[in-house]
């Protein structure tokens, strides 16, 4: 493994109020990042890598070489990957209402010494952009060479064009949207629901050590299910079968334990307030505006754009991020999309897809 990629997580810590979109503020934040490569002596070499619903700011290389686990884009960054470690200096910072490092829910408040839980402010992509904007600043860059992300992440991008339009040249959303559907925003509901109705989850303030796990684990099994695709869960499952235990609604078929598996292992990584918080912020975002008019909206953008959408992503399907391009196209902006073959539904961004690279690198050096 390349040494460039034995990194040490990061904490930019914001002193001073922060002010939410919706109201409410704090006293300070932390943002959890890590970076990759070096800034050159200009910094104009800088890429920022948004990150999905639960993603986190660990995108690329290992800690330690005997850790098991990759950063979640670690097929995509890297020396001489698609997005070059060699050539960029990749940013990727966990948002702000976030649970792994960066202040959200289930931080403490500075003003009562116990965690936020409820009382933290309702969160917005807006929110997260203007936070990452002031750890870019931190940092000694003034204009970005590009926005990355995908789904949440490229709700982020596309923010980010447009809050800022003249901090960013490049910007590159997958498997995004530009404002939830009636569908997602139902999906999130059942997920939260599952939460609040789990009788632990105490209007808020379990105990780190007794929370919502039940609910937190339908919801992410109920969510998981919407980013892959029935031709992709067939192949990977079919209806295969485990050896049967005889209790009557144990596990029977392979994709019964894979969605176990899956809800297990978020509750062990994830915090349920945060679920909510995220979730609700997705649902909340919406670029179209009180005009009902996306190509007004982006009139102000500056960066030249690459939207991808997949064919099987049935989330965020291939129309909605068509939708992007045609709308900037009429603002007048430099656009393009792309649309893949891809069988793997909504997390198609995430596998293995040479030609998903070619079009990164392409745009990004072009």
């Amino acid at each position: 493994m390349d040494d460039s990629l034995l990194v040490v997580a990061k904490d930019f810590i914001h002193k001073g109020s922060f002010s939410f979109e919706k109201g409410g503020e704090i006293p300070s934040f932390n943002l959890r990042y890590e970076t990759y490569g070096t800034l050159n002596e200009n910094a104009s070499n800088a890429i920022l890598i948004c990150h999905a619903l639960s993603g986190d700011h660990h995108c690329a290389g290992k800690y330690a070489p005997e850790d098991k686990k990759n950063g979640w884009w670690d097929n995509v960054i890297g020396p001489h990957k698609a997005i070059d470690t060699n050539q960029y200096f990749v940013i990727c910072s966990n948002c702000i209402g976030g649970c792994q490092g960066s202040t959200g829910p289930s931080s403490t408040n500075e003003s009562t010494g116990q965690n936020y839980n409820l009382d933290f402010p309702a969160l917005t992509i807006q929110d997260m952009v203007r936070a990452q904007k002031l750890l870019i600043e931190h940092l000694g860059i003034e204009v970005l060479h590009g926005v990355v992300g995908g789904s949440m992440g490229g709700m982020l991008t596309l923010q980010w064009s447009i809050t800022f339009p003249s901090s960013v040249r490049k910007i590159i959303a997958l498997a995004t949207t530009a404002r939830q559907s009636a569908q997602a925003i139902a999906f999130n509901e059942v997920g939260r629901s599952a939460i609040i109705q789990d009788p632990c989850w105490e209007n808020g303030s379990y105990d780190s050590n007794k929370g919502p796990e039940v609910g937190l684990a339908i919801a992410r099994m109920m969510a998981h299910i919407t980013y892959l695709s029935d031709k992709g869960m067939d192949f990977k499952f079919g209806r295969n079968r485990r050896k049967s235990t005889g209790e009557l609604f144990d596990v029977e078929f392979e994709v019964e334990s894979y969605l176990r598996y899956q809800g297990q292992s978020f509750v062990n990584r994830f915090d349920a307030n945060t679920y909510l918080y995220l979730t609700k912020a997705l649902d909340r975002f919406d670029l179209y505006g009180e005009d009902n008019s996306l190509e007004k909206v982006f009139s102000k953008m500056e960066a030249k754009a690459l939207v991808i959408g997949f064919t099987s992503d049935w989330l965020f399907p291939p129309n909605q991020n068509r939708s992007i391009v045609e709308a900037m196209l009429r603002a007048g902006k430099h656009a393009t999309y792309t649309e893949l073959q891809m069988d793997l539904g909504h997390d198609s961004f995430l596998v293995d897809a040479p030609d998903l690279y070619d079009l990164l690198k392409h745009f990004l050096s072009s």
